[in-house]
Order: C-alpha cells, then structure tokens, then sequence
C-alpha cells in the first residue's frame, strides 16, 4: 500500500518541465507560508518526494510510460536528470535515502512477479492493497546493488529512516496484524513498537530521533474489528478514518493527536520538533480534498497551510526550515494528475 492511496492512480503524457506563468502563480493568496512555489515534475501521477541528506536531490514514486504502475525515481532539487532507480517490474512504494546518500530503500512486490499486483476489488469500497509481495529492498543510488533490507511472509512497506541516520521504521503484517517496527540500517535488530489492533503506518522520525509520528486506525466494536481482519485476511485496508499519534521511538508514550474522525496521513514533524505537517481531509470530512494542516507536537494551534487543488499531501521540510517540498493536483492539466513542488517556507 502506497502512502499515496488517497488518490486514483491513472497514467497522463509526460511533458517537458517548464515553470508555470507569472510570480509566483503556482500558490494560493492565502498560502501565507509559501513562496517561489515551483513545479518539478509535469504529468502522470507523482508522490512522496523526500530530500536527500545533502538535500541536493529527491526520491520520489511515479507512474509514467512504459510503466503501468509506480516505480521509483530519483531527480535533482529543481527537477533535472530524474532517473529510474527501481526494476522496472512489479509496483514499488516509499522511497528514501540512506545517510551519505549512496543507497536508497524503498519497497516492491517485483520479488514475487514482475506484472503489476492487481487492482484492489471496488465492490469493497475505498480500499487499499497491503500485498504480502512488498517486501523492503536497499540499493545502490543509481538502483544497482539490489538486496532485501526486510521481509517476510506478510506486508513491509512504508519505510522511512531516522535523521539521526541509526534506525529505520516500518509497517508489517508479518505478526498477523499492520503494526510499526524499526530496524538497522543493516537489517539487524527488527522490534515491534505499536501492539494495538488496527492499522499503524506511514510513520517518520522526529528530527532528533526521539519520537515517531504516524497515522493510525484502531477499531474497536466487535464489527469494526471483525471488517478489519476480514479485510486484511484479503490483504486490504480502508484508509477513510485515519487519526494521527506520536510515540517515542520505542514505542512508549503513544498519545493520539487529531480526533476528527477522518482522513488524516503523511505527518511530517517540522525542523525542532515543536510542530507537525499533516494531510487531511477534515474540510471535506468523507470526501477527497485533501489540504496540508500544521498543528503542534501535543495536538493543539491547528493551522490550514495549503488552500490550492484538490489534492495537497506528503509534506518533508529541509533540515533549516526554509524548504518544503509536497504533492499537489495544481495547474494540473487532467483530472487525475499529481505532480511534487518545492516552495520556500516563511513562519
């Protein structure tokens, strides 16, 4: 399962990079926050861009031709020499640098069929696909040097890694339910950090390595919870109710920090840890507009950042604060096209 589910991936032409008309043209009049909002990538289905450690480059999934679904890409910061960085085959999710920025990790299902992994059943509602065939992979920068990071007989995907540069942190169905586990770098040292049932995922460390920051959805009526298991025993999740929590990077100290009741994903602690960035679609509470919100690190001082598009998600600032990068439906030229911006950010 993508970080990405929230939108319908559908393939739109590829198009020469060129910036949009007028100063700043690409940012809403109430996006106090953003400047210089710049377009890196033009047609197709684009996510989840995160900085390098020297921040000179991103790494970011996208379904273009020939590919019939995301593969992995890496590109410098104003969108030039974007190149493939995954096999080509299967469908790969969750891409991130390692420190000295020579590897990368990200996962797929190519290990177990080179096709993509079908379509998840629609007669299930919105769901997602949390395939068994994703494992987590390491390789070289370039996509040389392929080898297994983490699997096992369940899902393992969404890993991102510690600026600390020590620990990467993960979800896995590999004990029967979706739950965060971190790991070195190397492999080593796999430990379960969230036990609750219910869906954990898509977590990123705080910058000093202390906390971890996720979405998650825990049910907890005997139907809520017999639709859950039912569901993942299809290797299928629904995404629609989704809350934020923060927890050391050990797991202990879980507190919940959003209570909206709806989709909330992709948080992003902000350069000292005092705030976050998150994506939600509590403006249109069960719909698909999705808008970047910052709140602080204990839940409270909600702000709107992004008014523009329908679609505004997977926020990463760099290191200093003055750089955001995201993903946008924006001067978009089809419906169902998303492309990654980097704006600089003003407090």
């Amino acid at each position: 399962m993508s970080r990405f589910g929230y939108v319908t991936l559908v393939v739109v032409s590829l198009v020469s990079i060129a910036f949009a008309d007028g100063p700043d043209s690409l940012r809403h009049a109430n996006e106090r926050h953003l400047r210089n909002v710049r377009q890196l990538t033009f047609g197709g289905t684009n996510a989840e861009a995160y900085f390098s450690f020297d921040e000179q480059r991103l790494i970011f999934q996208s379904t273009r031709p020939p590919y019939g679904c995301d593969q992995m890409f890496t590109m410098k910061i104003d969108g030039s020499a974007q190149q493939l960085v995954s096999t080509g085959m299967g469908r790969t999710t969750c891409g991130y640098f390692l420190p000295g920025d020579n590897k990368i990790l990200y996962a797929s299902t190519h290990g177990h069929g080179e096709g993509c992994p079908p379509s998840p059943d629609k007669s299930k509602g919105y769901v997602w696909g949390v395939f068994n065939d994703y494992d987590i992979f390491k390789a070289n920068a370039d996509g040389s040097g392929l080898e297994i990071l983490s699997a096992s007989p369940g899902y393992d995907a969404e890993a991102t890694v510690s600026p600390k540069g020590d620990k990467v942190v993960f979800t896995s169905s590999r004990d029967g339910d979706l739950e965060l586990y971190t790991v070195n770098l190397d492999g080593s040292d796999v430990k379960r950090i969230t036990q609750e049932i219910g869906y954990d995922g898509g977590a990123f460390f705080s910058w000093d390595g202390k906390k971890i920051v996720y979405r998650g959805n825990h049910p907890t009526n005997p139907r809520e919870i017999s639709e859950y298991k039912s569901l993942l025993a299809e290797q299928l999740v629904k995404p629609g109710k989704m809350e934020i929590f923060i927890c050391d990077a050990d797991g202990g100290n879980r507190r919940q920090l959003t209570h909206n009741n709806n989709a909330n994903f992709a948080p992003f602690f902000f350069p000292g840890d005092k705030r976050i960035i998150f994506s939600s679609n509590m403006k249109d509470p069960g719909g698909r507009y999705f808008d970047l919100f910052a709140m602080t690190s204990d839940g409270s001082g909600l702000e709107q950042i992004t008014f523009d598009g329908h679609f505004n998600a997977f926020a990463m600032f760099s290191k200093d604060g003055k750089k955001i990068v995201f993903v946008s439906d924006r001067n978009a030229k089809g419906r169902y096209e998303f492309n990654i911006f980097v704006a600089d950010w003003v407090d």
